[in-house]
């Protein structure tokens, strides 16, 4: 069993029942969630919007990192996300968005593809995902920088509002 960091973030529509519904499906479709920080609402990174809502989860899967890739897309497709804009240099363009579920971590994977990126190439840069995963898995070692989740967030120099919820 591979343990699994997902983070879930939205800002369109009844977030507490998509979000209530992403989990769900992730449950069913990709593995058991062990640990759930607490939901956040964030200021927007990258473009001006109303909040996000924030929360990483923790599962045990048994798929390999590109099937739970494929799924968590179509589970992104299920629950009505439309589409994932790419700038021409391949990049995501950062927009408003009903549901985004992104691989943060999967075990101590290190992989670097033009399809996926494991350990996420931005989790230090944003307290919106240090935020919740220090709350759950202070830790945690970055399989690249050595360094864990505590420490991430302490070096991190994001002042975007980070506010827990729930």
């Amino acid at each position: 069993m591979a343990e699994v960091f997902i983070l879930l973030g939205g800002n369109v529509g009844d977030k507490a029942k998509i979000f209530e519904e992403t989990r769900k499906l992730i449950g069913e479709r990709i593995g058991l969630i062990t640990k759930m920080s607490s939901v956040y609402a964030t200021e927007s990174w990258g473009f001006k919007s109303d909040l996000f809502w924030n929360q990483v989860l923790v599962l045990e899967s048994r798929l390999n990192p590109f099937k739970i890739l494929t799924l968590t897309q179509s589970i992104e497709t299920v629950i009505g996300r439309l589409k994932k804009t790419l700038s021409n240099n391949g990049s995501c363009n950062y927009e408003d968005r009903i549901i985004d579920i992104d691989i943060l971590f999967y075990d101590n994977l290190q992989l670097d593809t033009p399809r996926l990126t494991i350990p996420h190439p931005k989790i230090g840069e944003r307290k919106f995902v240090l935020v919740p995963l220090n709350e759950i898995a202070p830790d945690k070692y970055h399989p690249v920088s050595g360094v864990n989740v505590e420490e991430l967030l302490r070096l991190c120099t994001d002042q975007l509002m980070v506010e827990r919820i729930d």
